[in-house]
């Protein structure tokens, strides 16, 4: 009764709000109410996250970094090479690798990872365990037909291993050999929580031959071999040569010398070569190319040195420049080089360039024939006889005996004959011995030599660089006038000899112009202004065609 009675006693207002429900507040109080209540609840769920993101030590959780050279997130390919103690490893793509590389399309295809990655035969068995086996062997071909893992767990996903091995002997080149792959749970790398494996002192001797059958399947079908076996690497540099070759097909640039063109040449080779092994050189090509081509004017001094090394490096890179500037010095100065690149270079490289040497043969043969016919003519169309021309005959003759002079190689030297001295009268007892025989003579050549190629800049320079002022005035000394010319004084009649030399000099250039045009880089392009080459002692007018690149 007591609390009945106090209860009386209180306010209405205050009873109701005790006895009644709380109104709800309004809609628009509602909402504010829930974006609020949703803010605070985000921001403590931030909180917690970052909170949780924390270290005991006060710093923040460590996550494998996703770039080159470990995509740890998201490769797929792990390679790992060893080289007497030193060791890099890689975590790359294998959708990259197979795009640049037919050795790794080969090898991470789908036909050839299921033959490595497929489970043992289940043993037959009834029960739970032959269910779950032919489970687990479903689940494994469907994911291995998605290219996603390689178990059953869907957790996993399909990885790649390749270790370098370094074959069975010297002969054997180092190559990447594929192995089985380790387990990797999808978003982690195992060897940040597993220690490396110990690197061995001398590099490992493969035992199976089916890995380097395989791994030899793209250098099968690359350019056979061209580049010479050089002398094994050091480890640093054959480091550097996989480096270089992962970074180009990630779109790094690559690790070259790019002061010392000797270097660099050398870091270009060896680096080829790798990557004609791996059947990558349309990848990598285009890189060499574009390093080299930075040298300018000693790359192609170089290749003027150089030029079937040059040749060779400018075929594996599919760079036309460089290939096209060696193949000019090599056409000019074949055969000089034939023992050098018969071996070295496939036969349709070697076609090419004996194509190119019988065209600059047959360009000189032609050019000869027209010098020899070239002639005056007198004002009425007739050719210049000693009747009808005279001074003009004798301009010719003395013109075409100086093309037979010069277009024929010196004579061979006399061989002297030994010299014996007198000696007293033979008695009779020695008087019966033959004479001494004399010596015989050298067998003549059975093919003429080929016209030096300075006969032709000769010509080309025109002006005083032949038949020049001095020797017409020595020759109009010498040759009688006739009758009908009597009346020339010795003046008038070599002004006259000079100007008829020189209309033939004219005609002469205009035959040999095309013989003088320059392809070289060396000189720019200046054929006309430093005679073709005029440093050189052959022709370097050769050009290839857009339709004669021996790798198209």
């Amino acid at each position: 009764m007591t609390a009945s009675a106090s209860a009386y006693n209180l306010p209405i207002h205050s009873i109701v709000s005790q006895t009644q429900p709380s109104l709800p507040p309004p809609p628009s109080d509602r909402a504010l109410a829930a974006r609020r209540a949703g803010s605070v609840s985000s921001r403590s769920t931030a909180t917690r996250r970052h909170r949780s993101s924390r270290s005991h030590h006060g710093g923040t959780s460590y996550r494998p970094q996703n770039e080159f050279p470990n995509f740890a997130q998201t490769g797929d390919v792990e390679i790992i090479i060893s080289a007497d103690g030193q060791e890099r490893r890689y975590m790359l793509h294998r959708l990259i690798l197979a795009q640049c590389s037919g050795f790794f399309e080969t090898g991470t295809s789908e036909e050839w990872s299921k033959a490595q990655s497929r489970p043992p035969a289940p043993e037959s068995g009834g029960g739970t365990n032959g269910s779950l086996s032919r489970i687990g062997e479903e689940d494994d071909e469907r994911q291995l037909g998605a290219h996603s893992i390689l178990g059953p767990s869907s957790g996993q996903r399909q990885m790649w291993r390749y270790e370098l091995d370094w074959g069975n002997g010297d002969e054997d080149q180092p190559m990447l050999v594929q192995k089985p792959p380790s387990t990797s749970l999808f978003g982690g790398y195992p060897h940040y929580s597993l220690p490396p494996p110990p690197i061995p002192d001398k590099p490992p001797q493969s035992n199976n031959p089916l890995f380097r059958s395989i791994a030899n399947f793209g250098a099968m079908q690359s350019a056979a071999h061209i580049l010479q076996p050089a002398p094994p690497l050091s480890p640093s540099n054959l480091l550097r040569d996989y480096d270089n070759l992962f970074r180009i097909f990630y779109n790094h640039p690559p690790s070259l010398d790019s002061l010392n063109i000797a270097e660099a040449y050398l870091h270009c080779k060896s680096l080829l070569a790798l990557a004609d092994m791996y059947d990558s050189l349309e990848v990598v090509g285009p890189r060499i190319d574009h390093h080299l081509l930075q040298f300018q004017s000693r790359l192609w001094k170089q290749i003027a040195k150089y030029p079937p090394s040059y040749l060779k490096l400018g075929y594996l890179a599919r760079s036309k420049v460089i290939f096209s500037e060696a193949l000019v010095h090599v056409v000019g100065q074949w055969p000089q080089g034939n023992r050098q690149l018969s071996h070295a270079l496939p036969d349709a490289v070697l076609d090419l360039i004996e194509d190119k040497v019988d065209e600059l043969t047959e360009k000189k043969a032609k050019a000869e024939a027209q010098l020899f016919r070239l002639g005056l003519l007198t004002s009425k169309g007739d050719r210049v006889s000693p009747t009808n021309a005279y001074m003009d005959w004798l301009a010719q003759s003395l013109f075409r005996q100086y093309l037979a002079d010069a277009s024929s190689p010196p004579p061979p030297p006399i061989p002297k004959l030994p010299t014996y001295a007198h000696p007293a009268p033979p008695s009779s007892a020695h008087r019966s011995r033959p004479p001494p025989p004399l010596l015989p003579l050298p067998p003549a050549p059975s093919t003429p030599p080929p016209t030096p190629s300075s006969f032709y800049r000769t010509l080309f320079a025109a002006n005083q660089a032949y038949l020049p002022h001095d020797e017409l005035k020595k020759f109009i000394r010498l040759a009688p006038l006739p009758s009908s010319s009597r009346d020339l004084s010795s003046r008038d009649a070599l002004k006259r000899l000079e100007r008829k030399i020189d209309e033939l000099k004219g005609m002469a250039r205009e035959v040999v112009k095309p013989l003088m045009r320059s392809c070289l880089e060396l000189e720019g392009n200046s054929g006309e202004r430093g005679g073709g080459g005029s440093g050189l002692g052959y022709l370097t007018c050769t050009r290839v065609e857009e339709s004669e690149w021996p790798w198209d």
